[in-house]
């Protein structure tokens, strides 16, 4: 008879025979006896068992997973066999304040019974099928074979020693072109045949790919390889699950095939070798993993990318909006962004020296100002020692002991009272201190994550290679990641801009889009009062405004007569597509005018806003019905956004939801307008050879080094693919392009406030 066992963080009421559908007697454990216990530390551990004496080990939670196995992500490995024996599970406890999390627990169950019963065996790696080629001759061979196959379809990998093609170089790569096969081919072994080879076989097949960008860099880097048809499974996976953090290539193997976690042999070995070499993780390189314990996992990995491959592109392809998204916005923005990535962003070094300098002299100064303040010295006196501002127990004191400043409520996780930066803001109302302390703050983490590390991470031509990701948000928003986060650079100091620097003959020339998301409401909601406002051109705010309150002046005045008025138009108009009430419209507006604004005053707008505009009242009702109604929504370019948690019981969860869903339905359209400009202008240049560069998506812009001869065209190009109809423009009046031009990307201001 099978033996299993179940193990629990705590002991819980949870009837775990009736969970698992009464299929099997459970032996239950707990690891800690006192369910007193809120976390479970090691030392609370004090669960006696025979492991041996069991045939399967269900463990629930990460505390248990953690404490038995190697693993550590309950969600990674729920329903996977771990170290041949042990099963993880979710807590089936969670699904009632996280509904969205039951499809796992329903595959998770299903997947335990199914090992216990022996209807599902994970399947062991084969190194006879999965191996190691650092024979040339040996590699022309398996080539000619991939070439000769009638599958037209070849996973393929790499193996490299950095994250950018110009830090390292290929160790080796990965091929499938067989169900359950593939080989590791060291790249010492690569000759001119074997590219010669490469390319056919490149040309020939569809080659499949887990996160195309990365690999694409490296092969048209170090190889000057060419891939007429690519798929991407990290892409495709996006298309079926929006929510990052989920892509990655083990989770996927985990979820739609029988290998497992296959790497995990592996992991080992290195953590092995990291421990006996005391060698830190950021320190450790990939190049010192020996070829022989190496082959048979790297080549794994087309191997599963090539089976994840067949479980993924059906699913999307049955899908005429999801297939239209990855066809169509997808693999050519993955195309155009692995160009941009290569162009890099223009940094000046001397800029950035100079910057350095002027930035650690605003903290000097602004450091010695705050050691003036009364309420400063008086603490130095009575704790008898100097003050560091970077201490939060010390300024902790000073504000609420010294300044006598009423904490905001708000608490750190160890329930002392926050001093973050959201907290010195409010405390800033009170008094002087908590807004110079914010300034410090932000002048610091602009000098430590800018311009200290930018420069050493130049490469020798002075550019910035840095990611940018298409499945990074769930509203089909560009990330950025690696180097530097393009999409956090500083708005409000101009310092970081202004070392972003055309090279000379050149110019920065960045392309915005105005108000795109009212625009894309606009249209989806078919409002034609609202559609109006666009027609009309001037100041949209002020035409808003106008319209909205039946102002008895020129739109153009507005802001002079009326701005609080016109404020409020515009909060509403921002605020209002995302659920915001007249509560947060109150807020808004009495922030940003510094006046009053009650929340009758702003209820009383939204009303009157709403009898203006009241077809896209009704869309924004219509949508977040179905939102509630189905738990996703499609966006108009084709995306989903799954938006379970709709059906959660507490209400605030579900606002937040139908908020985000509004949310995704707008900045969605406005985001793949601007993508879908940037991949139509980046063709254009690659075909007629122009010289302009574009070399980040930022939000709603888009940046290039364009050389002064083509900053017309460029122009004139760029706006006409971003104005280009797509089927949701407004008719005869096109969304609205801003263009600025300069030396660098703060456009003056940098040389303004520095006076350089």
């Amino acid at each position: 008879m099978t033996q299993i066992a179940l193990i629990e963080s705590k002991t819980s009421r949870t009837d775990w025979h009736d969970r698992f559908d009464n299929n099997f007697e459970i032996d239950r454990y707990a690891l800690c006896s006192d369910s007193s216990k809120k976390k479970i530390l090691k030392a609370d551990v004090d669960i006696e068992i025979d492991t041996d004496a069991y045939d399967w080990i269900i463990v629930v939670g990460s505390e248990a997973l953690k404490f038995f196995t190697s693993a550590n992500s309950i969600t990674e490995y729920s329903g996977k066999c771990v170290d041949d024996k042990y099963l993880p599970v979710i807590n089936p406890a969670m699904l009632s304040f996280k509904p969205e999390a039951k499809p796992l627990w329903d595959k998770s169950k299903k997947n335990i019974i199914d090992y216990i019963n022996g209807d599902l065996k994970q399947v062991k790696l084969d190194s006879n099928k999965c191996y190691g080629i650092q024979d040339t001759k040996q590699f022309h061979e398996f080539l000619q074979a991939a070439i000769d196959h009638p599958n037209k379809y070849v996973g393929l990998d790499s193996e490299t020693t950095g994250l950018y093609p110009r830090d390292g170089y290929m160790l080796g790569m990965s091929i499938s072109y067989e169900k359950d096969h593939g080989a590791y081919i060291d790249t010492e072994c690569v000759d001119e045949k074997a590219e010669q080879m490469l390319q056919e076989l490149f040309d020939k097949k569809i080659i499949i790919f887990h996160n195309a960008k990365f690999d694409l860099a490296f092969f048209e880097y170090h190889f000057n390889f060419t891939f007429p048809n690519f798929e991407d499974t990290m892409l495709l996976h996006y298309c079926l699950d929006e929510v990052p953090g989920g892509h990655g290539l083990k989770q996927l193997a985990m979820e739609h095939t029988l290998y497992g976690d296959y790497e995990k042999p592996m992991y080992d070995w290195i953590d092995q070798y990291k421990k006996q070499h005391r060698i830190l993780k950021a320190d450790f390189q990939w190049g010192s993993i020996p070829f022989d314990v190496m082959k048979v996992y790297a080549a794994m990995d087309a191997v599963v990318t090539l089976l994840v491959f067949e479980k993924l592109y059906p699913a999307v392809r049955k899908n005429a909006k999801l297939f239209s998204v990855y066809e169509n916005i997808l693999i050519p923005g993955c195309r155009m962004l692995t160009d941009i990535q290569d162009n890099g962003v223009p940094f000046d070094k001397l800029r950035l020296l100079k910057g350095r300098d002027l930035m650690q002299n605003d903290i000097d100064e602004a450091v010695a100002k705050l050691y003036e303040f009364p309420a400063v010295k008086s603490f130095e006196t009575a704790k008898e020692k100097e003050f560091n501002p970077n201490s939060t127990v010390q300024l902790r004191s000073l504000l609420f002991d010294f300044v006598g400043l009423k904490p905001t409520g708000k608490k750190t996780g160890t329930g002392a009272d926050s001093t973050d930066a959201e907290v010195l803001k409010e405390l800033g109302e009170q008094h002087e201190i908590p807004k110079h302390i914010l300034s410090i703050r932000q002048k610091s983490k602009i000098k430590n994550t800018y311009l200290d590390k930018i420069y050493p991470q130049l490469d020798k031509d002075s550019r910035l290679r840095t990611g940018f990701n298409l499945h990074g948000t769930t509203s089909g928003r560009l990330s950025s990641s690696g180097k530097m986060n393009m999409q956090q650079i500083p708005r409000d100091n101009p310092i970081v801009k202004g070392c972003i620097k055309a090279a000379p003959g050149h110019k920065i020339v960045a392309m915005d889009l105005t108000t795109a998301e009212v625009y894309v409401a606009a249209v989806l909601a078919d409002d034609k009062n609202l559609m109006e406002i666009f027609k009309t051109g001037g100041n949209f705010h002020s035409n808003i405004a106008k319209l909205v309150f039946n102002l008895p002046c020129e739109a153009e005045d507005i802001a002079e007569f009326y701005p609080t008025q016109r404020q409020a138009a515009k909060a509403v108009t921002f605020g209002i597509m995302y659920g915001a009430g007249a509560n947060k419209i109150s807020q808004q507006v009495t922030a940003d005018s510094g006046k009053p604004f009650t929340k009758s005053q702003a209820q009383e707008v939204i009303d009157d806003y709403f009898k203006q505009f009241h077809k896209l009242k009704k869309w924004i009702d219509l949508s977040s019905k179905f939102i509630m109604d189905n738990g996703f929504i499609y966006g108009a370019t084709g995306r989903k956004r799954r938006l379970p948690n709709v059906k959660s019981d507490n209400q605030g969860i579900q606002s937040h939801e139908v908020r985000s869903g509004m949310n995704f339905l707008v900045q969605s359209v406005a985001s793949d307008i601007n993508l879908l400009g940037a991949i139509d202008m980046n063709e254009d240049i690659k075909t007629t050879g122009m010289k302009s560069r574009i070399f980040a998506l930022v939000h709603d812009s888009i940046l290039a080094e364009v050389p002064e001869n083509e900053v017309e065209i460029y122009s004139e190009k760029l706006q006409k693919y971003i104005q280009q109809d797509r089927g949701f423009s407004i008719p005869g009046t096109p969304v609205g392009c801003d263009f600025d031009i300069g030396d660098d990307y703060s456009f003056g201001k940098f040389e303004s406030k520095y006076d350089i």
